[in-house]
C-alpha cells in the first residue's frame, strides 16, 4: 500500500485474477477499494490545507515533499481502518463482479 500514491497518481487496479481463484479475486477487489480510499483521503487532507502547512517553513524541499507526506498519512490511515469508504467500495465491486460472473 506504500506505493499507492506516488506523485499523486493512483495506480491502476491490479490485474484481475482468473475467475477460478475467488480468494485472489476478493483480495484484488479489496486492494483496489483501499487504494481508492487512500487517494480520496489524500485529496481531502490536501484540500484541508495539511500539505501547505507541512511545507510552510521547509522552503522548496518542504513544498516538494509535503504532498508525499500527506499521501503516506492517507495510506497509513487506510491501513489502520480508514473511515469505512473502502469497505463500501469493496461491497459495490464485489456485487458488480458477481453480476458479471453469472453471465
Amino acid at each position: 500500500m506504500k506505493e499507492v500514491l506516488a506523485a499523486g497518481i493512483v495506480p491502476s487496479a491490479p490485474p484481475a485474477p482468473h475467475a477460478a481463484d475467488p480468494a485472489a479475486r476478493e483480495a484484488a477487489l479489496r486492494e483496489s477499494a483501499r487504494a481508492f480510499e487512500a487517494a480520496f483521503l489524500a485529496q481531502m487532507l490536501t484540500h484541508s490545507g495539511l500539505a501547505k502547512s507541512l511545507g510552510a517553513n521547509g522552503g522548496f524541499g518542504g513544498e516538494a515533499f509535503s504532498g508525499l507526506l500527506v499521501e503516506q498519512y492517507a495510506a497509513e490511515i487506510v491501513e489502520q481502518g480508514g473511515f469505512g469508504l473502502a469497505e463500501k467500495i469493496y461491497e459495490q465491486l464485489r456485487d458488480k463482479d458477481a453480476g458479471h460472473a453469472d453471465r
